[in-house]
């Protein structure tokens, strides 16, 4: 018995029809047959023919045609992903011999604020560092599909479950209200969830990278606002930025994209169990959880540029010196009072409404979050 080719040819014997392939790409990519018709300078008819012959010839449907547009099947998806990969390796050689090999470009796709904050001031650095490297960036208002071929990297905010390309944790983030001193002097400091949600926030309208709203924001921080006083809206982050730079209110701050905001200016915000302050060179993180009725865990971070030098640009003792002080001082008062709350005499009472209101927010959403976990 003759034995079985595996070899190189074997994928004429398997894949009978290449045309059959490029203009399922084209489909799938635009989901429309007349857009692909229009593209590859056919007609609608041939296209539609040679979808149908791929279904046939797989005993699968690759496409659900609804009213007005396409969807790929399962089956479908598994295929594009598959072909859409491999006409992009195929463009790339073909561009690289068409333009010089020793000279080649890479395709960033991110949105404006990231590439408006962070990107452009790092890529002359990259440019340094591969000097026959062609940088081309694209902004855009929703997320870039990498199986699209159109870029070959993509900057997302999300949890990394992407199923067009491999997923590399960049930094974490966080997020807080951020505002100018100067509308601080003219308005002064909200002291409480209840009374920021009352100042005049600036948003800027969500895209679905998964950036936070102010109501996910207010939600996320165990707050329930009613209806948001909105002083202005804007359609592009970088503008909400600039407007709260004008003094004309408060915006969400993502922390690494304003790292080097000085003239935002100082600030802090209080969560139920955390405290968060943000100077112009580094940041502090301090939050508790309280872990039995006797013990409660108490962990405080301080960051800094990823570029900073200990010992150059900072010194390790001056930066910590006042938070290692005032944990220890609030260690020193919470053990007293601890100890008079366990006294067989101490009967509980009311929280005080004007100096322990950050306290009975704290129990409050504590309480919720057991109550939550059935406990």
């Amino acid at each position: 018995m003759k034995a079985a080719n595996h070899g190189a040819k074997d994928y004429r014997r398997l894949i009978p029809s290449l045309t059959a392939l490029v203009e399922f790409e084209a489909v799938a990519r635009l989901r429309s047959f007349t857009n692909a018709a229009n593209e590859l300078g056919v007609t609608q008819a041939a296209v539609s023919r040679q979808i149908r012959l791929l279904e046939e010839l797989l005993g699968v449907r690759l496409l659900d045609r609804l009213h007005r547009n396409l969807a790929l099947t399962k089956e479908g998806d598994a295929l594009y992903a598959v072909v859409s990969e491999a006409m992009g390796k195929i463009a790339g050689v073909f561009d690289r011999l068409s333009t010089g090999i020793g000279d080649e470009e890479l395709v960033l796709a991110t949105t404006a604020a990231f590439s408006h904050f962070r990107l452009m001031s790092s890529v002359g650095k990259l440019q340094r560092l591969h000097p026959n490297l062609r940088v081309r960036l694209t902004t855009t208002m929703f997320t870039a599909d990498l199986r699209h071929n159109e870029t070959d990297a993509v900057v997302r905010f999300g949890n990394g479950t992407w199923t067009d390309g491999t997923s590399y944790l960049l930094f974490e983030e966080w997020v807080f209200p951020v505002c100018s001193p100067k509308w601080i002097e003219v308005n002064g400091r909200p002291e409480s969830l209840e009374e920021l949600a009352n100042c005049s926030l600036i948003a800027d309208d969500p895209t679905s990278e998964g950036w936070l709203t102010w109501e996910q924001w207010f939600h996320a921080v165990g707050g329930r606002p009613g209806k948001l006083k909105y002083g202005l809206r804007t359609c592009l982050y970088p503008d909400a930025v600039q407007a709260a730079r004008d003094g004309q209110g408060i915006t969400l701050g993502w922390a690494r994209l304003l790292h080097d905001r000085r003239d935002l200016g100082d600030t802090h915000m209080w969560t139920h169990n955390s405290w968060t302050h943000v100077m112009s060179d580094h940041a502090m993180i301090s939050y508790i959880i309280p872990l039995t009725p006797e013990k409660t865990l108490v962990r405080t971070k301080w960051l800094v540029h990823a570029d900073a030098v200990e010992g150059v640009d900072y010194d390790l003792t001056k930066l910590t010196e006042v938070w290692v002080a005032t944990n220890a001082q609030d260690a020193s008062l919470v053990a007293i009072n601890h100890r008079g709350a366990r006294d067989p005499g101490y009967i509980p009472g009311p929280y005080s409404p004007s100096s322990e209101n950050y306290v009975d927010q704290f129990v409050g959403w504590y309480a919720g979050r057991l109550q939550a976990h059935g406990i």
